[in-house]
């Protein structure tokens, strides 16, 4: 069975290819525009891995990240912080973020760091 993954970014065009690359690769892939969606996603059905993209409205990624793990009726989920910047690098790793990938994103750094954390995919790590 493929591994899931939860994309949550407020671009449209980012999250549309990253649900093109994982979906190429064999993962199972649910998109979310904002936190507030992305929330309702995980309450539903919690996915294997979380990519978060940091900035966007209403909440950010570090803030929806930090509620999902105050839910102790959650399981633990490996995320990824989606950035432009390696912006909040002592933030994201007191959330337990397992990696961070930089905008633009290049599809082997992608699929190399989901490897690490999920199974499922074809993509092979190294």
């Amino acid at each position: 069975m493929p591994a899931s993954i939860l994309v949550v970014d407020d671009d449209e065009s980012i999250r549309e290819l990253l649900r093109l690359h994982l979906s190429a690769a064999g993962y199972e892939v649910q998109v979310a525009a904002d936190a507030i969606a992305a929330g309702y996603l995980v309450l539903r059905s919690p996915p294997d891995l979380i990519i978060s993209d940091v900035n966007m409205p209403h909440m950010d990624g570090f803030e929806f990240v930090a509620a999902l793990k105050a839910d102790k009726t959650l399981p633990q989920i490996p995320v990824i912080f989606l950035t432009s910047v390696e912006e909040g690098d002592y933030r994201g790793k007191s959330l337990g973020a397992v990696g961070y990938l930089t905008k633009p994103v290049r599809a082997d750094h992608l699929l190399t760091l989901v490897a690490k954390h999920v199974s499922g995919g074809t993509h092979p790590i190294g």
